[in-house]
């Protein structure tokens, strides 16, 4: 089934929305998350809900099907197979190509991609952090937490971020705080809940509650 970008940017918002299909989403919380109206979100989603991509039942919200999953995840994987292109081999920092790959990421090409995965030798990740699902769509996930819930003295790497905006992005890059950094918590400040922190044993610096809520770690 070949889809429209409008189809799959539904499906990549639901997808996130409902945690990966966990809970349903209601159609107001699609609605400001796309920016389109209530009613055109109703249109919209009993039109896929008809192509068996979405489950919808009025008032109880909206879900990602099954096979609606099958081609999020292709989606996902075009688009992180293409942040890795444009950051690894074209130089661009990863604050810079949200709007590029939400073009390249509708390209359908099966042949393309799979080219575009050999070449780049198989990554895992993308620069965000975010797996990489493979042909079959499957993606391996691992236990990350936030730097918020480290405790005082816990030391982790940062394997992803939450928030891939390029406003987080430019101040993550400002903080020198990048995928990999070993961070340890040195102290809680209990007026504003913001983090004392240690860059790769070195650099100190101050979190705030919001930065480090969209931090995932891994302890070390």
């Amino acid at each position: 089934m070949q889809l429209t970008h409008t189809e799959e940017n539904y499906l990549k918002v639901v997808y996130k929305l409902s945690n990966s299909g966990q809970q349903p989403v209601s159609t107001t919380s699609l609605a400001e998350a796309l920016g389109i109206s209530p009613a055109a979100i109703t249109d919209m989603i009993q039109r896929m809900h008809k192509k068996g991509l979405l489950s919808y039942q009025k008032y109880q919200g909206v879900n990602i099907s099954d096979v609606g999953k099958e081609h999020v995840m292709q989606v996902l994987r075009r688009r992180r197979l293409w942040e890795v292109f444009l950051v690894k081999k074209l130089n661009f920092t990863w604050d810079a190509i949200q709007a590029m790959v939400e073009e390249l990421e509708h390209i359908q090409s099966n042949t393309l991609i799979q080219q575009l995965d050999t070449y780049l030798d198989h990554p895992t990740h993308s620069p965000h952090g975010e797996p990489i699902p493979d042909m079959r769509g499957e993606m391996k996930t691992e236990v990350q937490v936030t730097l918020s819930q480290f405790a005082i003295g816990q030391k982790g790497v940062l394997l992803a971020v939450k928030d891939d905006t390029a406003a987080f992005l430019q101040y993550l890059n400002k903080r020198g705080i990048y995928l990999g950094a070993t961070i340890e918590v040195l102290e809680n400040i209990p007026f504003d809940q913001s983090l004392d922190v240690r860059i790769d044993g070195e650099k100190l610096i101050n979190i705030p509650l919001k930065a480090s809520d969209n931090l995932l770690m891994v302890s070390a």
